[in-house]
């Protein structure tokens, strides 16, 4: 029984290490509306640091679900966007949303 338990747990586990931590679902939530710079996802993220917001894009390409991309212009352009690996993960978050709105709402009447 207890292997059971933790082929069923390892995944969400795997899953919270590559996407747990305070900004980086925001962060692809952010991308799922298409390409940004990093001022645009700064301005979306309100209160995220200009080092938060590099280290977890950082580790986001790193994973292969996000994509950076620099453009020679002067000064140099860089977008991000997800990878068609990040966009798997839009039906998950467009639900976490829905759960978290149902959340807010019942707190509120509280």
């Amino acid at each position: 029984m207890e292997k059971e338990k933790f082929i069923e747990i390892q995944p969400v586990k795997d899953a919270f290490d590559i996407i747990g931590g305070k900004w980086k679902f925001p962060v692809i939530y952010s991308l799922c509306s298409g390409k940004k710079r990093f001022k645009e996802l700064e301005k979306d993220l309100n209160g995220v640091t200009p080092k938060a917001l590099t280290t977890v894009l950082k580790d986001l390409e790193m994973n292969g679900l996000v994509k950076r991309e620099v453009f020679p212009t002067v000064p140099l352009t860089v977008e991000y966007s997800l990878t068609d690996y990040g966009k798997d993960l839009k039906p998950v978050l467009l639900s976490l949303q829905e759960w978290g709105k149902k959340h807010r709402k019942r707190i509120m009447e509280k």
